[in-house]
């Protein structure tokens, strides 16, 4: 549970109808078995104790009591776990049957929660025997002990900050209102729903919805829990849905007609940060919830939920092939309407054969061909100088012919050389001066040039760079619009990639492959026999790292700490836990030592969940500290 995890079940047994004393056992096993697996929050379906398919015989006394005894057998199996156990049944209070279910920890009842929303429409008939529950909680004497009893209570768990459990039953779910919604305004970071909910064609993938609309719009962990093998099956069946979503993300999922388990491992400390992210996460009149403290061991919680190594790009093929088309119609689009205000019909790229300004000047290709206006009236000018090779400079030609653009080429050799004259740089000094100095006389270039052409310069640099701050100030770092402000490098390869896929055209897809497998580089340093010398991830870290640590950073909340660990569950086999390490702590000290680079970047379109610009997502000061982030991992 450290850290924010916590394992959670959805356990569907099976069960005999009206055989109370064999569904005990059969649950008393499976929470056994959760347990052991380390589940500390496992549900069970609606009305399992008797089975819901009981129809009239839940007005039998007889089976009522049987029902209370199985109670007792179950809570027993309990005694010794910290776990917090849902099990659902008929319960009778002031001489009405209720839908409930009740909470079970370490050999105690601490609460029954009844069904609100009782459905009597097409197969439902749950009117005929169950009375709708009462909303605030009232006294309910179990076994000598008085046991709160109403849909408005709440769990909250000592071991874990931020967790809070709510409980709502199956239609509850269904109805406009939900329980649960109103759980999670008043505090329920984990809703979980015991359910009957039968099978009919194409309503599974309603039901997923539901889940993952429900556990979007609350910002939740939802646990849903439905009944499978061994309910009656003389006009209904029962398929054993079990469904576990955390904002609207399917975690895990049961096959259904297999009355299996499903656990999943969810994330109470990102629920609670996007929370305090998002201003409208609020209620206009809370009512108030009963709370009971509940006591949980902490510990660390074994990790069995996968983490993406890269985050920002789909692991599926068609997902990814959409995404990409996505994004280059966001940029493109983003592109256009700026040519649109400001009237310009031309624009200036400096192209350097290398990824970034290879997308950049798709995207304008693309923004140019939406307005109609021809593409010789982009000018794609390359800047030859002391680092530059002949691949790069052979692909940089190439692709600006390619694509029809208008090719200039400018080489600023002498103008550097006579900059450094003038400031006293010696030329075999290549320090920092010497790098920035070809970068800073590459903007001005292309500065002038789009005042030469009336147009605007469109910068390459990527959200990756801008994170790290890996741009020359005033050089790289400026531009007149940014398309790929809001691109992480990790997404940009794919964006060149799908473009390759997709042109139609085999020569300059040959061409963008063969710029695909170019190492990322300024070439700011001369090349050593032809050969790029100054290879930007032996510098800075490998991208895929760094995106992976900004997205866990920015987009979930994630302590230094908690970075590290799930960064060490990405990438075993790939990287061993100390260069994750380094490479996270050089993350943390350039983000933050560089926010003064992202306080005055041009515009540029956000095309994902997380953006660095100062006008949108990311209102930091440029000298805040990073001494707290870097002492934890000090202390790994």
């Amino acid at each position: 549970m450290k850290q924010g995890f916590i394992k959670v079940a959805a356990v569907t047994p099976r069960i005999k109808v009206a055989d109370p004393a064999h569904n005990a056992r059969e649950i008393s096993k499976e929470i056994v078995q959760a347990t052991e697996r380390g589940a500390k929050i496992i549900v069970f379906p609606e009305l399992c104790l008797t089975g819901y398919t009981c129809g009239d015989l839940f007005l039998q006394e007889f089976l009522l009591t049987r029902a209370l005894e199985a109670l007792s057998e179950v809570a027993g199996a309990t005694e010794g776990s910290d776990a917090l156990v849902f099990v659902g049944m008929p319960l009778v209070k002031n001489n009405k049957l209720y839908n409930v279910a009740a909470v079970l920890q370490d050999g105690e009842v601490l609460a029954f929660i009844p069904k609100r929303y009782v459905p009597s429409y097409a197969e439902f008939y749950e009117t005929r025997h169950f009375t709708p529950g009462n909303i605030v909680p009232e006294p309910f004497y179990y076994e000598d002990k008085e046991v709160p009893f109403g849909t408005d209570i709440l769990f909250q768990v000592d071991a874990v900050q931020g967790l809070t459990v709510g409980c709502e039953i199956c239609e509850d779910i269904w109805a406009p209102q939900s329980p649960g919604a109103i759980h999670a305004l008043a505090g329920a970071t984990v809703i979980v729903n015991l359910s009957a909910s039968n099978e009919t064609v194409g309503k599974d993938v309603y039901r997923e919805l539901l889940v993952k609309s429900a556990s979007a719009k609350q910002i939740t962990a939802y646990v849903y829990c439905s009944a499978g093998e061994g309910e009656s099956t003389q006009d209904l069946v029962f398929g054993g849905h079990n469904i576990i979503a955390e904002n609207g993300i399917v975690l895990a999922q049961a096959k259904r007609f297999a009355s299996e388990a499903v656990y999943a491992d969810v994330d109470i400390h990102r629920l609670c940060h996007e929370r305090r992210r998002m201003s409208t996460y609020q209620g206009e009149e809370l009512r108030e919830h009963g709370i009971l403290l509940v006591h949980m061991e902490e510990e660390e919680t074994l990790l069995t939920r996968q983490f993406s190594s890269r985050p920002f790009v789909p692991e599926q093929t068609a997902e990814r092939e959409k995404r990409c088309d996505e994004i280059l119609s966001i940029q493109s689009y983003g592109l256009k309407k700026r040519y649109e205000h400001t009237g310009c019909q031309s624009a200036v790229l400096g192209i350097s054969g290398g990824l970034d300004s290879t997308l950049a000047l798709l995207v304008t290709v693309r923004a140019f061909d939406m307005l109609g206006l021809s593409r010789d009236k982009i000018t794609s000018v390359t800047m030859p100088c002391f680092g530059t090779t002949d691949r790069t400079y052979d692909n940089a030609c190439k692709l600006a012919r390619l694509l029809r653009t208008t090719l200039r080429e400018v080489d600023i050799k002498e103008s550097v050389k006579l900059h450094f004259r003038d400031i006293g740089q010696p030329e075999d000094c290549h320090d920092v001066t010497y790098e920035n100095g070809q970068a800073r006389e590459r903007t001005q270039v292309l500065m002038d040039i789009a005042n030469q052409t009336g147009g605007l310069v469109i910068g390459t640099g990527d959200m990756s760079e801008l994170a790290l701050g890996w741009a020359t100030y005033n050089g790289d770092h400026m531009s007149m619009y940014g398309v790929n402000a809001g691109v992480p490098k990790t997404l940009v390869r794919h964006l060149v990639r799908y473009h390759a896929d997709t042109c139609g055209d085999e020569s300059l897809r040959a061409l963008l492959l063969d710029i695909l497998d170019t190492p990322v580089s300024p070439e700011l340093l001369p090349p050593v026999d032809g050969v790029i010398s100054q290879k930007t991830e032996d510098l800075v870290g490998p991208y895929e790292l760094h995106d992976f640590f900004l997205y866990y950073m920015l987009r979930c909340g994630f302590a230094p700490a908690k970075v590290y660990r799930v960064a060490c569950m990405a990438f075993a086999g790939i990287y061993d836990n100390d260069v994750i390490l380094k490479w996270l702590k050089v993350f943390y000290q350039r983000f933050f030592a560089q926010q003064f680079k992202r306080s005055c970047i041009p515009d540029g379109p956000k095309v994902g969940s997380v953006a660095l610009s100062p006008r949108g997502d990311l209102r930091m000061p440029s000298d805040a500290c990073a001494e707290i982030w870097l002492q934890e991992l000090s202390e790994l």
